[in-house]
Order: C-alpha cells, then sequence, then structure tokens
C-alpha cells in the first residue's frame, strides 16, 4: 500500500503543479515582466525500469528482480531557479528518496544547488541507472565510491571554450539521507573537475572526504573516456585511505570497451562490451573494533570479468537488452557474497 501512496502523492503534485502552469500562462502580464516562457513552469516526468533474471551458476539459484523502478520530476519555476524530485520505488525492493534539490543559476555558466543529490565524485559511480553499459554496477562505483548525500555544491562550466570544462565542489552532512536531523562539528567535502578534449576525449579527477563514524576517509579518484559513434572506451582508478591506520588502503580498478553496431530490422542497434574490474579488500568505515581500533572487511579482495550484448529498440540508452556473463576471481580466505559469484543475467531497461 505504501508504494501506491507515494505513487498517488507523486500524480497528484504533478498534477497540481500543472494546473498552477495553466493559471501562471494566462496572466501575460506576470509572464512579460519576468521574461519567462510558459514552458519553464512545466515540469519534466522521467522514468527508468529495470527489471532483471539472474542465475548463479555455480549455486544454481536463480531470481527476479526489479532493480531500479525511479521516477523524478525536474523544471524551472523561474528562468534562474531549477528544481528535482526523484524518488525509486523499488531499489532493490527498497523505497528511497534518491534526489530532492533546488538548483539557482545566479550567474551564466555558474550554478549553485541544495539538497539531496548524489555526491560529485567519480564516472561510474555518478551514472544515472539508464546510462549504465553493464547490469551491474562496478566494484569501484557500487561498493568503494557510491555516495549520496544532503548538502550544497558549487559548479562552474564553459562549454563554448576549444576545451571545454566543469569545475565543481561541494560540502555535506556525512550522515547519508536517513540521518539529517544529526548535527555535525565537521562536514564532509567533495571537488571534481571535467575536461572534455577534442574527439570525444575526456578527462576526470575528484577528490572526497567522508567520515561516517570516528574514522576520516580520503578518496582519490582520476578517469579517462574516448567516445564516438561507434565506440566507448574507459578507465576509472581509485585510492582509499582511512585515518589512524583503522584499515589498509583500498584501491579499485575499473575499465571496459563497448562497440555500436547498427542493425535494419526490429532492433535499431546492438553493443558489445567487455568490462574488467577490481578491488583490494574494503571497509565502509563502520563499527570500529573498540579494542583493537581496527575496521572490519565489508568487502573482500575480487577481480571480475564481465562481457555482454545490448540490443537497443531505440538509440541506446532508451529501450535495451542486455545479456551479461560476470566471472569473479576472489583470493584465498576471500568471502563471497550471496549476490557476489559468477552469474547469468538478463535485463530489460526502459527510459522514459
Amino acid at each position: 500500500m505504501n508504494n501506491w501512496k507515494l505513487l498517488f502523492l507523486m500524480c497528484f503534485f504533478a498534477t497540481n503543479l500543472y494546473s498552477q502552469v495553466c493559471e501562471t500562462a494566462v496572466d501575460g502580464k506576470k509572464l512579460e515582466k519576468e521574461k519567462m516562457e510558459t514552458a519553464d513552469y512545466l515540469p519534466s516526468i522521467h522514468g527508468t525500469i529495470r527489471a532483471k533474471y539472474e542465475y548463479q551458476t555455480e549455486t544454481g539459484e536463480s531470481r527476479f528482480q526489479v532493480r531500479n523502478a525511479r521516477f523524478s520530476l525536474t523544471g524551472n519555476v523561474l528562468p534562474i531557479v531549477a528544481y528535482k524530485a526523484e524518488i525509486d520505488l523499488s531499489d532493490q525492493g527498497a523505497i528511497r528518496m534518491l534526489d530532492a534539490y533546488t538548483r539557482i543559476f545566479p550567474v551564466k555558466n555558474l550554478n549553485f544547488t541544495i539538497g539531496q543529490m548524489r555526491v560529485p565524485f567519480t564516472i561510474d559511480a555518478h551514472r544515472s541507472p539508464h546510462l549504465l553499459f553493464f547490469a551491474n554496477r562496478s566494484f569501484l562505483a557500487k561498493q568503494v565510491g557510491d555516495v549520496r548525500d544532503v548538502g550544497a555544491t558549487l559548479a562552474y562550466s564553459r562549454k563554448d571554450l576549444s576545451f571545454p570544462f566543469t569545475l565543481e565542489g561541494g560540502v555535506f552532512n556525512g550522515a547519508g539521507l536517513t540521518n539529517q536531523k544529526e548535527w555535525h562539528k565537521s562536514l564532509n567535502y567533495s571537488v571534481k573537475a571535467q575536461l572534455w578534449f577534442a574527439n570525444g576525449f575526456n578527462l576526470t579527477i575528484s577528490n572526497q572526504m567522508i567520515k561516517p563514524e570516528e574514522i576520516r576517509i580520503q578518496m582519490y579518484d582520476i578517469g579517462m573516456s574516448y567516445n564516438n559513434k561507434k565506440v566507448h572506451v574507459e578507465a576509472e582508478y581509485l585510492y582509499k585511505t582511512y585515518s589512524r591506520d583503522a584499515f589498509n588502503s583500498v584501491q579499485a580498478f575499473n575499465t571496459f570497451a563497448c562497440y555500436y553496431i547498427p542493425l535494419k530490422k526490429f532492433f535499431h542497434q546492438m553493443s558489445v562490451a567487455a568490462r574488467y574490474d577490481m578491488m583490494t579488500n574494503h571497509s565502509d568505515g563502520k563499527n570500529i573494533d573498540e579494542n583493537t581500533k581496527i575496521l572490519p572487511i565489508t568487502d573482500y579482495a575480487r577481480h571480475r570479468i564481465t562481457g555482454g550484448i545490448t540490443f537497443s529498440f531505440s538509440k541506446v540508452f532508451v529501450a535495451d537488452i542486455r545479456l551479461n556473463y560476470e566471472k569473479y576471481f576472489y583470493k584465498s580466505g576471500g568471502v563471497p557474497k550471496a549476490s557476489e559469484q559468477d552469474k547469468l543475467v538478463l535485463e530489460f531497461m526502459t527510459r522514459f
């Protein structure tokens, strides 16, 4: 029932906002005074549905899963004031409020954002679910560098130069999305720089400091990608350190290539992709041992090779059918989690 209530509230909000749009559009004098077009008031509704079937070849177990059922509202209330509200009705079976922020554009090329959002850090961890090249995220994005928090960012972009760039930085609570009432003596921060070279090259460098509990964690990330109409190639490296020698430094690496093949019948395009990613023993920075002052291992070191084919009904990232196979390699003593083993994945992704 909670799912239906949330969906009803979102529909009610959209309908109510649309009625206000119509009422405001009639007031021609107000529109002229603010130099605003009617479309600026209209919200855009988007969504992503990712449903998949997984079969673990070693254990013989299988499952169906709705990985994501995201809905978002974005738009402007003024030419310089934008907003976004996004909720996932099935984030691995749980309901989560993801993005909820206001964005202000005080001057050209500069924007200020305050609210709940994904922290500006890394390449792969910052991708929305409908933009993924594989059915499951890389270790770098899912376990090591994935952070969504409440805070404020400032971003400056220049897309009109021969080498376009974006600089973004922000401060955050550090307590995640559900503990917003907590008070903090220090805030977390994140900074990210992106540079687009000629001919489709991109360089991304980012740094982030988080403090989940009493241990301060520093993360450094660098990545480069190349993209054109036929191929996408990407490589990214993340280095993670812990204060007070509470845990050994963590390294994570992700690299993949995707080749696009146009099709003429039924499907618009086929994509063939291969990925290699790895991570050393990892801790999320929580539940430190009070006697030894050492953090526990939350994710054991492992390597993985992933191969896959994606069939797109339209242009890529709109309506895709994806088939992946993931092969895991653990070091001696490593304990695989229930969902981190060799598997075959069939995924259907729809973006609207």
